[in-house]
């Protein structure tokens, strides 16, 4: 077995003077990579005639067309002569295994906070495990030009959030900037003159302590983070320790189960604004990225041949909702896909769990199933939707809570649930909600008309609720969670109280068919779309599914009517999103997810088998 770095005492420490490593964290759409931006151009990363996108750090398609951040990613600017890596995490309470392994690279945190909004769900869990890490915070207050702006009672919410969490007076004595990220600008006084981002890059110098590591120990990386390179193959991104690396030399990795493989870095490259570039030599503090390692763990460390010792692993929270992965077998199936057999979505899978610690995949009784854990069904829904467009085909059920048992009784992973609505909606929120067993804990009165509702529910009752709480308020209403812990299972819960509305046949579906159908229900495709046996094409008006003939034609005679020449009057048929989908199936059906579609299906698709 391999043993634990001692922990080596403090007057063995050397410092990095010249080098400082900080995460930018915040709750979602609170201005973390416009940010990033702003400090990249005001840093002199990009010439003056440069044409650059809007928030650059958003390099995956999807994070652009969202407008999120999904992965966690790395950039390095130079002010003054010490150079500031800044790691850019993501704000939504599903990604934040890759916030939790990001704690690791870094000695500080910016923490950054809507001056409208304060602190939400996602503010409190970064602060909390960058309190557990013992990184030094400095607090922005950001989007100050907004007309509700009240950085004032955001900056008292934010002291009560850290004492609410623990801090002791050292951490309470954080610097606070006001920023405006989207023009550039920032203050030290909520009423002072608007100066350039070097304001808080110097508070990033003055604050956050350089990387400390000792001399006397050998070589040791943490590896955090996975990547591929088309050229070079799997690269491995990690902070180093102790020690120091150089292009060429013989390591080892420590892997998770205690055994050692010798391995060699055949490349060795460093973050240079938003190129990684390639160097000889990195010394102890610096975050690097490496080439050459082969079949490779996040949580693994690289150490030296001579006295590997390994750094404790990467913990993350345990993930509270589960899906079961698909192989497709529609009678459609093949028709878009690339890949479509099981060992090709096995093995994707597992690649994911490799490169995403908040992930975990498990085997099914069956070979054609597979069942995947993680935070929450954006997540899974990220990963769905990433597939799909990488040429996959698959099937996807019904997300579910994972449930654990402590001291013999059923428990249950709860959520902090908080929904900003107007004053009108309140009643109709909190019948959405009394349902599914939501708890009001607190009611707070903006101002402005608006309410801010506190709730504690449990995980099942999130599934497909975003979409009725927006049909509800008239899509007025923002919702936050975040997960609180475990609680004894507090009974059954409705998912949906209508049926489906069923293809009984093979065909196209015609105007005729849907016109005589639409009275039934909602339905889902327009027609001319090509369904199947089994295929879902509206939701039922009843509780009960209900099969129907949705490609049934008009029949022709050659006998003249008066109404010969009416026209057929259709409703709009409802299209759903990906994650509206998932949410809207019921235990009995699936998602076909194909590159150029989705579709519903009862599982099994036979009438006369169900």
């Amino acid at each position: 077995m391999l043993s634990t770095a001692p922990a080596p005492a403090p007057a063995q420490l050397a410092r990095r003077d010249d080098l400082r490593n900080i995460a930018i964290v915040a709750h979602v759409d609170h201005g973390k990579t416009t940010l990033v931006d702003a400090l990249l151009w005001q840093s002199g990363i990009f010439r003056a005639n440069e044409n650059v996108v809007e928030r650059v750090m958003d390099s995956i398609d999807l994070e652009r067309e969202r407008g999120i951040t999904i992965m966690a990613k790395n950039t390095a600017i130079e002010y003054r002569g010490t150079r500031i890596n800044i790691v850019d995490t993501p704000g939504h309470v599903d990604f934040g295994g890759e916030v939790e392994r990001t704690m690791k690279l870094v000695d500080g945190i910016l923490l950054l906070v809507d001056a409208s909004e304060g602190p939400l769900p996602q503010t409190r869990f970064v602060l909390r495990k960058a309190m557990e890490a013992g990184l030094v915070p400095v607090v922005v207050i950001n989007k100050i030009d907004r007309q509700d702006a009240r950085p004032r009672e955001v900056l008292d919410e934010i002291y009560d959030l850290f004492i609410d969490l623990g801090a002791h007076d050292a951490q309470l004595d954080f610097p606070v900037v006001y920023c405006n990220a989207r023009a550039g600008r920032c203050r030290l006084d909520v009423d002072g003159e608007d100066q350039p981002l070097s304001l808080l890059m110097d508070q990033i110098l003055a604050t956050v302590p350089p990387p400390v590591y000792d001399p006397d120990l050998p070589l040791q990386i943490l590896i955090t983070t996975l990547g591929w390179d088309d050229y070079v193959g799997r690269l491995v991104i990690g902070r180093i320790q102790n020690g120091s690396i150089a292009k060429a030399q013989q390591v080892v990795l420590c892997r998770l189960d205690g055994t050692t493989v010798p391995t060699k870095v055949t490349g060795l490259y460093s973050h240079r604004g938003l190129q990684r570039v390639e160097i000889a030599e990195a010394q102890a503090g610096e975050i690097v990225v490496l080439a050459g390692i082969g079949e490779v763990s996040i949580g693994e460390t690289i150490a030296s041949v001579e006295s590997p010792l390994a750094l404790p692993p990467i913990t993350v929270e345990e993930p509270t909702i589960s899906m079961r992965f698909y192989v497709n077998d529609s009678p459609f199936s093949g028709r878009d896909g690339r890949y479509v057999t099981s060992r090709k979505l096995r093995e994707r899978l597992e690649r994911e769990a490799l490169m995403n610690v908040a992930i975990r995949v498990a085997p099914t009784d069956g070979p054609e199933a597979f069942e995947v854990a993680g935070r929450g069904e954006l997540q899974l829904s990220i990963l769905v939707e990433t597939m799909r467009r990488e040429g996959y085909e698959l099937g996807v059920g019904k997300p579910e809570v994972m449930t654990k048992t402590i001291g013999g009784v059923v428990h249950e992973p709860m959520e902090t649930l908080l929904v900003d609505v107007p004053e009108d909606y309140v009643g109709a929120v909190t019948r959405l909600l009394g349902p599914r067993r939501g708890r009001m804990i607190e009611m707070l009165h903006q101002g402005s008309g608006r309410v801010r509702l506190e709730f504690r529910i449990p995980s099942r009752g999130l599934i497909g609720m975003r979409s009725a709480l927006l049909e509800e308020t008239r899509g007025t209403a923002t919702l936050h969670h975040d997960f609180a812990g475990w609680d004894p299972w507090l009974g059954d819960i409705p998912h949906r109280i209508t049926g489906a509305l069923v293809a009984d046949r093979a065909g196209r579906v015609t105007a005729y068919a849907c016109e005589h159908l639409q009275s039934r229900g909602i339905l889902f495709c327009p027609p001319t779309t090509e369904v199947y046996e089994g295929m879902i094409i509206g939701e039922h008006s009843r509780p009960d599914d209900l099969d129907v003939n949705i490609t049934k034609e008009k029949k022709l005679t050659n006998m003249r009517a008066s109404t010969s020449e009416d026209f057929v009057k259709l409703g709009a048929t409802r299209k759903m999103s990906l994650e509206e989908a998932i949410e809207f199936i019921d235990a009995d059906e699936i998602v076909e997810v194909t590159p150029s579609t989705f579709r519903l299906r009862k599982r099994v698709l036979r009438a006369n088998q169900r």
